[in-house]
């Protein structure tokens, strides 16, 4: 499967590399890459057939990602495994995940992500990627000139109890004082609330463009924080029970005016459309640089593992 403009994550096996399969053998492989410079070429890479097992994953991860992040500051539902190694989103295996760019709220983000099949689905559970600059190009012009100044996104932190993430799991720490210290290096605004809560609010760009290859690219998580990626019935449910400020995490444009649905809905399924499936066996990885194209999951049956680093 190809998007429209003929790509597709290359992918690369060990008969391409004369070499057996194997933990050790993919990442002597891996240290002989110019990984900066494949990636920048293909923008996702598919190391298929290595039958990677779990035991065998850190060696590769730190050639893949020799400065490992930890996921402070994540929106998602994730649970820590290992060395900064994480669960992909723990959200229920029949709803799809939307195409997006890891952290593209926040300050910093990863430049590169891993993902790694522990356990494939017995149907469906592929992660799709998007060409980020073809999801750019494929929005209405005037939806993009909407975007032009930015988007403005709010989160609703809760002490221990509470709808959506606590602080406490979202910053990887139980120390105020500390969580002060990066909301002051990100250029945010916040403030402590009562029961504990932390409200955040930040201003970010809609797109980017990539430090190498200068291309413009759709950057930003407008659809997946606004309430009409909910679905019509839960959006009208959350409005009966708290303003659209007071969800757990929402999205404006940048001069806190609201974002049209019908725009974060076109942004939601043009990215979905154009987007190319990476089906999962046990085993494999996937490396993608986080600007050049965004990722997503599809529904799935059975049981799935799927883990995820990070780098910068």
């Amino acid at each position: 499967m190809t998007d429209r403009n003929g790509w597709a994550p290359f992918e690369v096996t060990p008969g391409d590399l004369g070499v057996a399969a194997g933990a050790e053998a993919l990442a002597e492989q891996l240290a002989e890459m110019d990984l900066d410079g494949l990636l920048v070429r293909e923008k996702a890479v598919v190391f298929r057939g290595f039958k990677v097992p779990p035991e065998g994953l850190d060696p590769v991860l730190d050639r893949m990602l020799p400065r490992r992040l930890a996921y402070v500051h994540g929106n998602s539902p994730r649970t820590k495994v290992g060395s900064n190694v994480y669960t992909s989103t723990e959200y229920p295996q029949e709803y799809t995940i939307s195409m997006h760019n890891e952290m593209s709220y926040a300050h910093a983000w990863p430049t590169r992500l891993a993902f790694y099949c522990a356990l494939a689905p017995t149907t469906g559970g592929a992660t799709p990627v998007v060409d980020a600059a073809l999801w750019l190009q494929s929005l209405d012009p005037e939806v993009r000139d909407a975007f032009r100044d930015g988007v403005r996104y709010t989160q609703n932190l809760h002490g221990g109890k509470g709808l959506g993430k606590s602080w406490q799991d979202t910053f990887e720490t139980t120390d105020r004082d500390e969580v002060d210290v990066f909301l002051k290096e990100t250029e945010a605004d916040w403030s402590w609330g009562p029961g504990d809560s932390l409200k955040i609010s930040q201003l970010r760009p809609a797109t980017t463009v990539h430090p190498v290859t200068g291309a413009e690219v759709w950057f930003n998580q407008s659809d997946q924080w606004h309430p009409a990626s909910l679905g019509d019935d839960t959006a009208k449910a959350l409005a009966q029970i708290m303003p659209a400020d007071e969800l757990p995490q929402s999205v404006t444009f940048a001069d806190g005016s609201p974002i049209p649905d019908a725009h974060v809905l076109q942004v939601r399924d043009r990215g979905l459309e154009h987007a190319v499936d990476c089906d999962w066996r046990e085993g494999d990885l996937m490396l993608i640089d986080n600007l050049l194209v965004g990722h997503g999951r599809r529904p799935f049956t059975g049981p799935r593992r799927i883990l995820v680093a990070m780098s910068d």
